[in-house]
């Protein structure tokens, strides 16, 4: 059975890139508050307010059951923490994911973010991760194949003795949080489905200090490593093109608040 992947017009690739700005803006408002002390709840009541005070809703909340606006995970939990009464710590690494729904048609974003000072060696792991989302995305042309992206990903953090989660992968976008294709981090040169202009994906390393398995947490939607070690997480709303990907979602706000340059 062929795999239908929607196709987008240039003026829904707009609309998507509207809700991507809005979660990259969002994430900035948050990254504003992220300092030790702060719980992760107060964090999602910021990124709900503004959301809502933007015309928008938040992507995630009610997502097959989803309970919140933001995943929140921290240190060892790769993805889909659930905001609640923990607290940030002073070292912790804190992964931020957050989507909107606008005009028909979602956002979606992440950014890992330190707390105070962090350990070098998870410092670097982060760097590394959204190194390895702009290599990805180099390859996100038309012509290429999903498998080039993660073979680029994989054979550049691994270079580091890093791990990408293989439960976990990126995903097409558009008038669904999660349409067709996969977009797995990890794979072989010249495999997967052929990249064709028209696609809007979301590339989203997930990528272990340690070991690469992972588990669930007792919530049921917080996904940690088995090993215990941190993790790191960033992802970008990409259009395909001829020549040079579109990136349509952008970290420039949230930098911006962390004087990254």
């Amino acid at each position: 059975m062929t795999k239908i992947v929607p196709l987008k017009t240039e003026e829904e690739i707009e609309l998507i890139r509207e809700s991507s700005l809005l979660v990259g803006k969002t994430l900035a408002e948050v990254a504003k508050f992220i300092k030790p002390g702060v719980k992760t709840s107060e964090l999602d009541e910021i990124a709900e307010s503004y959301i809502r005070s933007n015309h928008a809703v938040p992507g995630f909340k009610g997502y097959n059951g989803f309970p919140k606006t933001l995943c929140i995970s921290i240190n060892e939990q790769v993805v889909h923490g659930i905001p609640g009464n923990r607290v940030l710590c002073e070292g912790d690494i804190v992964s931020v994911d957050c989507g909107v729904l606008m005009n028909g048609f979602y956002g979606d974003s992440a950014y890992t973010f330190g707390v105070g000072k962090v350990k070098e060696q998870y410092q670097h792991l982060m760097e590394i991760t959204k190194s390895s989302l702009e290599r990805g995305i180099n390859l996100a042309v038309s012509g290429k194949r999903v498998g080039d992206i993660g073979y680029e990903i994989q054979q550049y953090v691994e270079g580091f003795g890093y791990s990408v989660v293989r439960d976990l992968v990126g995903h097409g976008v558009g008038r669904k949080l999660h349409e067709k294709p996969e977009v797995p981090n990890f794979g072989r040169r010249g495999e997967g489905m052929m990249l064709t202009e028209g696609m809007v994906i979301c590339i989203e390393p997930m990528i272990n200090f340690g070991k690469k398995a992972v588990m669930q947490e007792r919530d049921g939607w917080t996904i940690r490593t088995k090993d215990s070690l941190p993790s790191a997480h960033y992802e970008h709303v990409v259009a395909i093109r001829k020549d040079k990907a579109e990136v349509l979602s952008s970290f420039e706000e949230i930098e911006q608040v962390l004087n990254i340059k």
